[in-house]
């Protein structure tokens, strides 16, 4: 299983392209699968990408738990599958070009953060990453309230 790990910063091309870090590039091997799904992320004002291997893993575990003759959980899984893209970085540099409306709904005008966020990619606005930083004794204070 591949891990994300590291912040790096980008902008937003002229066509609305992205450079994928070289350093998220270069974990997934030749014999890869080179897709990634991007979504909106359900908790925070950003976008999630995971590898198209660890994207079938994660919405089949969704899926698995779902009885579609519920129409609470058809509704549930259509709105989960919503704000939905599958991505492939270019060979050549690593451009990905994720949908507009997935990065205007976040706010990205021109500066973007690729997060690592272990099992996946975290992908904010500039502006909105900056603002999730939390202050250290809160941090503190959060750790010691999760883990004991």
């Amino acid at each position: 299983m591949i891990r994300f790990v590291g912040e790096y910063k980008a902008k937003l091309d002229d066509r609305g392209r992205l450079i994928l870090p070289s350093a998220f590039k270069s974990l997934v091997s030749e014999q890869e699968d080179k897709r990634f799904v991007v979504k909106k992320s359900l908790f925070s004002n950003c976008l999630e990408m995971y590898t198209f291997s660890e994207w079938e893993q994660r919405s089949e575990e969704v899926r698995s738990r779902l009885n579609f003759f519920n129409p609470d959980h058809a509704r549930f899984w259509r709105e989960f599958m919503r704000n939905t893209a599958e991505v492939e970085p270019d060979a050549k540099l690593g451009r990905i070009l994720i949908p507009a409306d997935l990065l205007n709904g976040i706010g990205v005008e021109k500066d973007v953060v690729f997060f690592g966020s272990n099992h996946m990619i975290e992908i904010w606005s500039k502006e909105s990453f900056e603002a999730t930083s939390m202050p250290n004794d809160e941090y503190v204070n959060l750790a010691q309230s999760i883990l004991g």
